[in-house]
């Protein structure tokens, strides 16, 4: 859990919060888009990097509220160019963040171009419990704030100093939809023009299922949606998943129904092949039949092989075979191209061990 703190946290606050904080210290309201801006456009680490406020308004801000920005502990670098970056929370909790940069890609959502994307985490650890995944190894520690899943963003720019993020994909550590509220407020703050103003097409919020707030999140965001399947029957699926014994693949199937389509917006399935386990050729036809004339795309995605879990990589000719009943049936597909398996950067290889699991915030 959070320790108690009555400080407001200004990286987690709206512009509208921020504002009328700041008329409540009695300064002008032009002061509140300036530190609006210093930590979300330049993402000000500290107040001493906010010349261009008064010193003395500084100084009642480092008295009356607080600036919860995140250390990096560690950095990892791949064979591929991706960077693990292993963040450290005010209150000494530990979390992972993954760029992978300069992918030259064309996606028929968002155009031609180039791509420097980081994979951020929105808890430390996770509930959801699926059995291929070493995140799930660490149980859920506690949520991130809205502040410490945009600070990833910034901590990470930082450090690349000239070339800045282009794409972000919410699929890292944590379940983002579990963690609702934080995770929509740092999307407000992600795409805010004062801030870093990154379009709604640039980011990508996964989750494992959680089927009541898929149809409110495509509601409330024109952000884009990934859904990890990873299975084609339930029986199949609550054994990986434990989430499936809650929300089925029909009632999973159902909110995808729902969820609001729009122009660039097809909801992402995600499909992790696990060797001898969801990889046959029944398989493809059953996901083939489940996503029938539903605007989707699959994502495949060979399995990272992690210590200990007991799954493995089914291997290429699998994967292709797999992949080509998607398509002769009409479904879109595409295989990911895992990187940073080498510093176990690669999807459900993120984790930290040894931190106090407790009540999430």
């Amino acid at each position: 859990m959070l320790p108690l703190v009555h400080e407001p946290d200004l990286r987690s606050l709206s512009f509208d919060e921020l504002s009328t904080l700041v008329d409540r210290m009695g300064e002008k309201p032009y002061r509140a888009r300036q530190l609006f801006r210093w930590l979300h456009q330049r993402g000000a680490a500290s107040f001493e990097e906010m010349t261009d406020l008064p010193k003395t308004f500084r100084e009642r801000l480092a008295q009356q509220t607080r600036l919860a920005s995140l250390a990096i502990d560690a950095v990892q670098q791949s064979s591929d160019g991706t960077r693990k970056y292993r963040l450290r929370t005010q209150d000494g909790k530990l979390i992972e963040a993954v760029y992978m940069p300069d992918i030259d890609v064309e996606d028929d959502d968002e155009g031609a171009g180039i791509r420097r994307t980081l994979c951020v985490s929105t808890q430390v650890g996770c509930a959801m419990g699926c059995g291929f995944c070493m995140t799930a190894t660490m149980g859920l520690v506690r949520n991130l704030t809205a502040g410490e899943i945009v600070d990833q963003v910034h901590r990470v720019n930082t450090d690349l100093k000239d070339r800045p993020i282009t794409n972000l994909v919410f699929m890292g550590m944590g379940e983002p939809l579990h963690n609702y509220a934080n995770v929509m407020r740092a999307l407000e703050l992600l795409q805010h023009q004062e801030g870093l103003d990154i379009s709604h097409r640039r980011i990508t919020v996964s989750t494992s299922g959680l089927v009541p707030n898929i149809v409110r999140f495509g509601q409330e965001t024109q952000v884009k949606l990934a859904v990890s399947l990873n299975a084609t029957t339930d029986e199949q699926r609550a054994r990986l998943m434990p989430v499936d014994r809650k929300w089925n693949i029909g009632a999973l199937i159902d909110a995808v129904r729902k969820f609001p389509s729009k122009q660039g917006r097809r909801v992402t399935f995600e499909y992790v092949l696990l060797e001898g386990v969801n990889d046959t050729d029944d398989d493809a036809a059953r996901l083939a039949t489940l996503l029938k004339n539903l605007p989707v795309k699959v994502n495949l995605i060979p399995y990272n092989e992690n210590p200990g879990l007991g799954f493995g990589d089914p291997g290429p000719e699998r994967l292709e075979s797999f992949r080509n009943i998607l398509q002769s049936r009409g479904i879109t597909s595409m295989v990911r191209k895992n990187r940073g398996r080498d510093i176990a950067a690669a999807c459900g290889q993120l984790a930290v061990q040894g931190q106090r699991q407790g009540a999430s915030a």
